[in-house]
């Protein structure tokens, strides 16, 4: 007898997490335009004079307020606070092992952090931004490797088209005629963005991979991960700005823009785990870009800024590519249709 053929988790498991496309529409409209609103406000908080915030702290902050909401959304599941603490110490503190699958993306998120940073010191600014945008293709490669996601050669192609677009986007013109830096050293900062990049495709899989293949719920997952945020974020803040948060305090420099940027940036990362558990983090890709567009158009209204003719063929790449991606793929029929139609001898 010849053995099953192994499903991939897109056509077995990932069926009992399915939601309504209405839903899924709703989520991917909110997360767009949250992650659009965080950009611009994180720009102005940039550009307006006074006290500029410690931004590792906001950082910390954003894991401490989508902590506080996914314990309130536990809060509701269980109908009790206290059935919330049984249900957490339960998932979260008595069953370590589980919990400790959510610390491996955060601890290669900070690996990328600190590789980005790494490459934006060696690199000049359109090497960087073209470049980083690799992300897009590397999350798609790992969604093979691990979640044996099946893409057709047009929706290859379709990633593809996306990458240049949000890459002519991100490019600022002359970016490239830069003066280089005598200490810039491009093979160190070419392989860090090219390891930051294989680093945020995976690390994001991973957390789709670990989200998708469980029962355990959504919010048990988001409290291990933001529990394990937060102490990369406060070692972030230990070895950039330890300095500045004792000279200053932890809080120096915080406006009500600031905790606009912490409420954002809560509501993105909640949302964006609620996008990845019901489409995946290409879909999500697709979303940011869009994002990336309509905060930029924002900057060109807020802040003054040219439309040049670069973002207008990345924006038109980027509309391509969403409509080459969401075409229907053609089914073969199966052996049994056909064999029906034919008529025996």
């Amino acid at each position: 007898m010849r053995s099953p053929k192994r499903k991939s988790l897109y056509t077995s498991r990932y069926f009992r997490d399915s939601a309504s496309l209405g839903f899924k529409l709703y989520v991917l409209c909110v997360m767009t335009l949250n992650v659009a609103g965080y950009i611009l406000l994180l720009r102005y908080t940039r550009t307006v004079d006074g006290p500029m915030y410690i931004s590792t702290t906001t950082v910390v902050m954003i894991e401490v307020a989508k902590l506080i909401c996914s314990l309130l959304m536990l809060v509701r599941d269980n109908r009790s606070i206290g059935a919330m603490i049984r249900d957490v110490y339960k998932n979260v503190f008595c069953n370590p092992t589980d919990t400790f699958k959510m610390c491996i993306p955060s601890i290669i998120y900070m690996i990328q952090n600190n590789l980005a940073f790494v490459a934006l010191s060696n690199l000049d600014a359109g090497t960087y931004q073209v470049t980083y945008q690799l992300k897009i293709v590397t999350t798609a490669l790992f969604s093979v490797a691990l979640l044996r996601k099946n893409i057709s050669w047009l929706q290859w192609f379709a990633i593809l088209v996306l990458f240049s677009g949000v890459a002519c986007v991100q490019l600022q013109p002359g970016a490239f005629s830069q003066k280089s830096d005598p200490h810039m050293n491009f093979a160190v900062g070419l392989a860090a963005i090219l390891a930051a990049c294989l680093c945020s495709g995976f690390a994001g899989v991973y957390f789709e991979k670990v989200l998708k293949g469980s029962d355990t719920s959504l919010w048990i997952r988001n409290v291990q991960m933001y529990l394990f945020g937060i102490v990369s974020g406060l070692v972030g803040v230990y070895t950039k700005d330890y300095g500045k948060v004792m000279e200053n305090g932890f809080f120096y420099g915080y406006t009500p823009y600031v905790w606009a940027i912490v409420a954002a940036g809560s509501i993105g990362g909640l949302y964006t785990s609620v996008v990845v558990k019901y489409t995946d983090n290409i879909i999500k890709g697709f979303s940011t870009a869009i994002s990336i567009i309509l905060s930029s158009i924002g900057s060109f209204y807020l802040f003054g800024k040219n439309i040049s003719l670069l973002f207008c063929l990345g924006s038109l790449l980027v509309m391509v590519a969403i409509f080459l991606y969401g075409m229907p793929r053609k089914v073969a029929p199966k052996p049994s249709e056909s064999s029906a139609t034919t008529k025996p001898v």
